[in-house]
């Protein structure tokens, strides 16, 4: 009996005791009179369990049986339905085989496999109880079995959840769908005093990753929508900090090995549970999935007309060797290694470059004095008559000389 029920029982035992009218506690819960009146007739017959619905506990008559459930897993478990959405599998259940489910019954149903939905977040927490450094714990949790994958990092910053991440795919697979908050190193959101804009933000680097890798992505709108990963820091925040004491970590791969070795095995044997499907929906790695290509920041840069390329403020010239047509003006994909290399990549495949200094403007013009400038220097006199007084004039005879030979 749930505690509505208790107070609706209250009121009517209020009620068939007289110290109240029926309409004032038809008033008190809300009901009409009649229902108020129909309540306490069931109560002098069933007692306490009038307040409780009649169908409470019991199926419903539209529940799809067991037997068709189990049909449709065994259809979606089938190779050529690997990879298919609820909505897809919904159609081609209807389509192909006739059986007519919705999409949120097939969505139900799918998430009973272990790796089709995973929750991943991250927890501040004084983990080392101040013997250490300040770490973080990035936690992945399996939505239908409650299996653990978690790592302690420096700082819960992109990089460090793609490594994070690349752990848990070289361990796991890729699963179907990671479910996340809203943080911004999952959700790009956009700039303040910015007017909105019809055409959708460009996805966070870890976005781009998880869409280059195949993975859903799916937002949470409270801390209460991830529970399960929530819950599971609750529980770290109690035995792993008191086992990380006990095995006196105190650096991070200290923290580390014990999460590994003794922590996550604990876990993942006491807490996980079976799930209804024994189907693993986590997918191979591909050829196509380099992850050392993917899991790192990615930019775009132009090449310029002397073949180079900026990037973080540095000069890359390409090797002429890989000079190729249509290359001046062409766009690069450039990925920041998280081992520190720089690759860059044209259409097809990676250029050779080399760094180097940027070269120095020819004729590089003075600067030019602005008027105020002009106005700070004080006026220079002009020098051309200086000495002119300084000079000896000519003698008398001199001047009669000249005036002779002149007339």
């Amino acid at each position: 009996m749930s505690q509505t029920d208790r107070d609706r029982l209250v009121a009517l035992r209020k009620a068939k005791d007289r110290k109240i009218t029926q309409r004032q506690a038809a008033e008190e819960l809300q009901l009409s009179e009649r229902q108020v009146r129909r309540l306490l007739a069931k109560l002098r017959t069933e007692g306490d369990r009038a307040v409780i619905h009649g169908l409470r506990g019991r199926r419903s008559n539209r529940r799809i049986g067991e037997e068709k459930r189990q049909e449709v897993i065994g259809i979606l478990q089938q190779e050529k339905y690997r990879g298919f959405g609820p909505t897809l599998a919904s159609e081609y259940l209807e389509k192909k085989h006739r059986i007519g489910v919705s999409k949120e019954t097939v969505r139900k149903w799918m998430r009973e496999r272990f790796g089709e939905l995973v929750q991943w977040d991250t927890s501040e927490h004084d983990w080392l109880e101040g013997r250490g450094e300040k770490i973080y714990l990035i936690k992945m949790i399996d939505d239908a079995t409650s299996r653990l994958f978690a790592r302690f990092v420096r700082q819960d910053s992109t990089v460090e959840n793609m490594a994070v991440l690349e752990q848990y795919l070289r361990r796991y697979g890729r699963p179907l769908e990671f479910y996340t908050d809203k943080a911004s190193i999952f959700l790009t959101t956009p700039k303040k005093n910015h007017a909105p804009r019809d055409e959708p933000l460009p996805p966070t680097q870890i976005g781009r990753a998880l869409n280059e890798l195949g993975v859903g992505w799916i937002a949470a709108h409270s801390p209460q929508a991830k529970g399960r990963v929530e819950r599971s820091f609750q529980t770290a925040q109690d035995r792993l900090v008191k086992g990380l004491r006990v095995a006196a970590a105190k650096t991070l791969a200290q923290a580390n090995a014990y999460l590994e070795s003794e922590y996550l095995p604990e876990w993942n044997s006491k807490f996980t549970v079976v799930p209804a499907c024994g189907d693993d929906a986590h997918r191979k790695l591909g050829q196509q999935h380099a992850l050392e290509a993917i899991l790192c920041p990615i930019d775009h840069r132009v090449i310029a007309s002397d073949y180079t390329i900026r990037h973080e403020g540095k000069l890359y010239q390409i090797a002429a060797g890989q000079i190729r047509p249509r290359m001046r003006g062409a766009t690069v994909r450039v990925e920041s290694r998280r081992s520190g290399q720089i690759a860059v990549r044209f259409e097809d495949g990676y250029l050779e470059i080399v760094a180097c200094q940027p070269a120095a403007k020819a004729n590089a013009r003075a600067p030019r004095q602005t008027a105020e400038t002009k106005a700070s220097q004080p006026a220079r006199k002009s020098q051309w008559m200086r000495g002119f007084f300084d000079r000896p004039g000519p003698t008398l005879s001199q001047a009669i000389g000249i005036s002779n030979a002149t007339s």
